[in-house]
């Protein structure tokens, strides 16, 4: 598993990932959510439920997509209410800048994947790219241009994710 990017807030957090192998993803969160618990409850002398629900995840398209993925985890803190003024860089607990470990770090440089990507980062994301963002947050739609996220749909089996939900509506007889 390697790390592009991550925030960790208050009340939860956000990865961005980028998975070796299919079916890489579930299994190191199970891991890494399941060691977590078992530290916190040693250390607090505590048991039960540390998390409620389970992650979230979405395929993201690489280029500017993934990009706004990575401002939109960065820029967290900012968009919370009292954390920080307008500085990504100014919240601790963010990949905003720095460098994560060691040479032997999981972390990509993203512009390895996107040139010039962190000179991108500060830049404010647009209300029609945080919707996309958040909707695909809440729903594991793929984001990307829509013939990608079509695409991507029929091959994970996220066809469900593309349609409005609810029931569809009857069409009126005439």
């Amino acid at each position: 598993m390697r790390l592009l990017a991550y925030c960790l807030m208050p009340n939860h957090f956000h990865l961005v990932l980028w998975p070796r192998e299919d079916g890489d993803l579930s299994a190191w969160m199970q891991w890494l959510m399941t060691a977590h618990v078992r530290r916190y409850h040693r250390h607090y002398h505590s048991s039960g439920h540390v998390w409620q629900g389970r992650f979230r995840s979405f395929p993201i398209r690489t280029g500017k997509h993934l990009l706004a993925v990575v401002r939109y985890v960065e820029q967290n803190p900012v968009r919370a209410k009292g954390l920080v003024t307008q500085r990504v860089d100014d919240w601790p607990w963010s990949s905003a800048g720095r460098p994560i470990g060691d040479e032997a770090s999981p972390r990509i440089d993203l512009d390895e994947l996107i040139p010039d990507a962190r000179d991108l980062l500060p830049r404010q994301l647009s209300m029609n790219m945080l919707t996309a963002i958040k909707e695909s947050l809440q729903r594991g739609r793929p984001l990307g241009p829509p013939d990608w996220q079509a695409e991507i749909s029929k091959q994970l089996g996220l066809g469900s994710t593309l349609r409005p939900r609810g029931r569809p509506r009857k069409e009126a007889s005439k």
